[in-house]
């Protein structure tokens, strides 16, 4: 899929805002009703650990008291970033879109992972002939692409769809969420900076250099503290399509499971604005990247997995999925002391 171009009834930021005032809260029912059967399943409280919670998490956030996961999409954003031109990255910016064509004929990680969970996968191409500007120039990208790139990612969370994962494609976004890590929450290149697709000693020390160039250049804007004004100043057009699936998925009811370091940046952004705005969702994993880790802090999140993996492409939003398939079945399917005939604990 591509994104359409911005024409005069194009989003703004002002109805993004609107969309985070009137975000709708969990089903305390449906999350009651899935504690109390809980209590009554073959086994002795809590023994199921995160298995239990998720179970809890997903009948909240879906709306119904019996949480399924049959119908998992995978939404993929590609972008095109134009720090990439700076030689932050180990690859070439055109492999961007040489991976979106890897996608689409189905040889990537990906692929292989959404189909071993059965699960939806769709690639959305973002403007990627026309990537961002460079961010240690000017901003990355104005309201209105910002905006448009927020509700074009909105349409990932069609409904009917159980969970959706998200992630994305595109060269020197790990550099991109490292300068919109620093400028929400505080902090140095230097604090935010990883590997990404493999820069070492000089080019990682570079990688630094540009993100402390970009945070200088947007210092006033930063002082600011206005989280969408940031992603547009120093983000992604994939960065903002994830943060419009987030909003679109909340007012679905959609649990989302968020991928690694970059798209949990893009998620953040809705954090830094409302700290609830990401109870739906869950970070399936801990990626290499260190700033991952400093990030997971900032916005108190607790991955499903640490498996050393900073591929990208939802790979481990995808893995994590059986987990969430796991917890549903558990609950749904375990008998109850009453149903089995086994005594329950002793009073």
């Amino acid at each position: 899929m591509n994104a359409h171009s911005p024409n005069s009834a194009a989003p703004s930021f002002d109805e993004m805002r609107k969309i985070l005032r009137d975000l709708p809260g969990p089903d305390q029912e449906a999350q009651t009703k899935v504690v109390q059967r809980q209590t009554e399943l073959t086994k002795p409280p809590g023994s199921l650990g995160r298995l239990e919670e998720i179970a809890e998490w997903l009948a909240a956030w879906q709306g119904r008291a019996s949480p399924r996961v049959e119908r998992p999409r995978i939404a993929v954003f590609a972008g095109m970033h134009g720090v990439a031109a700076r030689g932050v990255s180990a690859y070439p910016p055109e492999v961007t879109g040489q991976m979106v064509k890897n996608f689409l004929s189905g040889g990537a990680a990906i692929n292989q992972l959404a189909g071993s969970i059965d699960a939806d996968l769709r690639i959305y191409e973002l403007d990627l002939e026309h990537p961002t500007e460079d961010f240690t120039k000017g901003p990355a990208m104005n309201e209105t692409r910002t905006a448009n790139a927020m509700a074009y990612g909105m349409m990932a969370a069609e409904p009917g769809i159980d969970v959706l994962c998200l992630g994305e494609m595109g060269i020197a976004n790990t550099t991109t969420a490292a300068t919109l890590c620093a400028a929400l929450f505080g902090g140095t290149g230097a604090d935010w900076a990883g590997p990404g697709t493999g820069v070492q000693g000089k080019a990682l020390a570079h990688k630094i250099t540009v993100i402390d160039e970009a945070l200088a250049h947007h210092r006033a804007l930063i002082a600011e503290r206005d989280p969408l004004a940031l992603l547009a100043a120093v983000g992604g057009e994939e960065f903002a399509a994830i943060a419009g699936a987030v909003l679109a998925a909340r007012m679905g009811r959609i649990p989302v499971l968020l991928d690694g370091y970059a798209c949990t940046a893009a998620a953040a952004v809705l954090h830094a604005i409302d700290r609830h705005a990401l109870d739906h969702c869950l970070v399936a994993h801990r990626s290499a990247e260190p700033g991952h880790t400093r990030l997971l802090e900032a916005i108190g999140q607790r991955p499903l997995l640490d498996f050393g993996m900073r591929l990208g492409e939802a790979s481990a939003a995808a893995l994590a999925v059986p987990l969430l398939k796991a917890a549903a079945a558990c609950h749904n399917g375990m008998a109850t002391f009453a149903q089995a005939g086994v005594s329950s604990k002793n009073a």
